[in-house]
């Protein structure tokens, strides 16, 4: 089959992925212009805010449609997302936004990746509200520069610029260095933090106080409002804020929005605790040295609170091929080398590349860090890899398995796609161990 964009000569692929976007939407009836539709992005958090989102909206009454990397939900019809894609292609994501105008619902919340602006997949959608979580170096050679990088990002901020003043709306993440950046543009402003104290002009702020951290989640409180959350860690307090800012952008009180966010149970992938005795097994997506550093500093956090005596962090780590970031596989390295009693190197998402030479990438940070060597093992089978980390485990200890969370696939050499889920894999291995 050929593939039509090879035919097209660089300078001319902009105009065809704007073309196709006008095309999608032109097809499905621009189905945005019926639906309060609100977009969230930054480098981490993105599915955790799309979710919670999408919970505090339903729990307010609501019908609403969500899509994120994780899964496509509309109005409770869940599907998870197969397509190793955080952001559909143009006309699968004007057919989703249809498909929520048939299902009767008010809003969408998607989750709009850099990738997906620079493709125009974001035009022909009109945005309500922009959400803004955090922004870390990804894609950077993909986008050239991390300022591109941001203003890409920043492309979803602009999007809002034709909107009715009264309506718009961009939520932002005070705590991030580059929040005066999306802070900067047409807009009411909402920002929520963790520790800043804004106080420019036109910015309503939200804070967390009192905010305290335990294995079953965390407890803040906004305004003098107690809130809870079954996620752990103080990111996904951020995470809460952003969304808790894109509800009150849309006049939902406290009180549903505290319900709502309590009775989430957990995020597919994201912190998702797989067992808890004898030893804590948990999967996230973490792929970002940010991101990598704040769950295995969580997970330390966590083990304090349980009061584990003796308690080892065993980490399984890899990073993607592709010609991916290669940047951060040594990053990755090191920051395991901080945390981790033990880590197993394997494969994640290897594509073309040569599996022993991405492992080998992260070990240049690790011997930065003047890691024990025989506490560092490559096993590039990851099935392999997480049994004997599992096998490795006593009780107390913390096994986390990062880079994937949820994603139905794992990519090799010659395009293929092997099923995959970490998470039913460390099930299955679990069931195995013999204690």
């Amino acid at each position: 089959m050929i593939n039509i964009k090879s035919l097209i000569p660089n300078f001319a692929l902009n105009w065809y992925h704007f073309a196709l976007a006008f095309v999608g939407a032109f097809l499905y009836g621009f189905p945005s212009r019926k639906l309060v539709v609100i977009g969230v992005t930054g480098t981490n958090g993105k599915s955790t805010v799309v979710e919670m989102c999408h919970q505090i909206f339903k729990e307010a009454g609501f019908r609403v449609a969500s899509l994120s990397s994780v899964r496509f939900n509309v109005n409770g019809e869940v599907r998870p997302n197969l397509l190793k894609m955080t952001m559909p292609g143009r006309f699968r994501l004007q057919k989703f936004l249809r498909d929520a105008v048939a299902a009767g619902c008010k809003y969408a919340v998607l989750e709009v990746t850099s990738e997906g602006i620079k493709q125009h997949r974001h035009k022909f959608i009109d945005f309500d509200a922009a959400v803004f979580t955090n922004l870390t170096p990804e894609h950077i050679e993909s986008h050239g520069s991390f300022e591109a990088y941001k203003k890409a990002k920043g492309e979803l901020f602009r999007s809002l610029a034709g909107k009715n003043k009264n309506e718009q709306y961009a939520i932002v993440n005070l705590d991030d260095p580059n929040a005066e950046y999306f802070l900067g543009f047409p807009a009411n402003k909402i920002g929520y933090t963790l520790n800043s104290e804004y106080t420019a002009g036109g910015v309503k702020s939200i804070k967390a106080e009192e905010v305290k951290n335990f294995a079953g989640g965390s407890a803040f409180s906004v305004e003098g409002i107690a809130m809870r959350v079954k996620l752990p860690g103080e990111f996904n307090v951020s995470n809460a804020l952003a969304a808790i800012g894109a509800a009150l952008s849309q006049g939902v009180d406290f009180k549903t929005i505290g319900k709502a966010l309590e009775n989430i149970q957990s995020v597919p992938g994201r912190m998702e605790v797989v067992s808890r005795e004898p030893f804590t097994v948990i999967v996230d997506y973490a792929h970002t040295p940010d991101a990598l550093e704040k769950v295995y500093s969580t997970v330390k956090n966590l083990d304090a609170n349980r009061h584990t005596i003796n308690g080892k962090m065993i980490c399984v780590l890899g990073a993607a091929g592709g010609g991916r970031d290669k940047w951060k596989r040594p990053e990755l390295g090191k920051i395991a080398a901080r945390f981790c009693d033990q880590i197993i190197l394997t494969d994640e998402d290897p594509y073309d590349e040569d599996p022993v030479r991405i492992v080998s990438q992260i070990k240049e940070g690790i011997a930065v860090a003047q890691f024990s060597a025989d506490k560092v093992l490559e096993i590039l089978d990851r099935r392999e890899a997480i049994r004997k980390a599992l096998a490795l485990a006593a009780a107390g200890d913390a096994v986390i398995i990062t880079g994937k969370g949820s994603e139905p696939w794992m990519c090799v050499a010659g395009g293929k796609k092997i099923a995959w889920d970490d998470r039913m894999v460390a099930e299955e291995a679990l069931k195995t161990i013999v204690r």
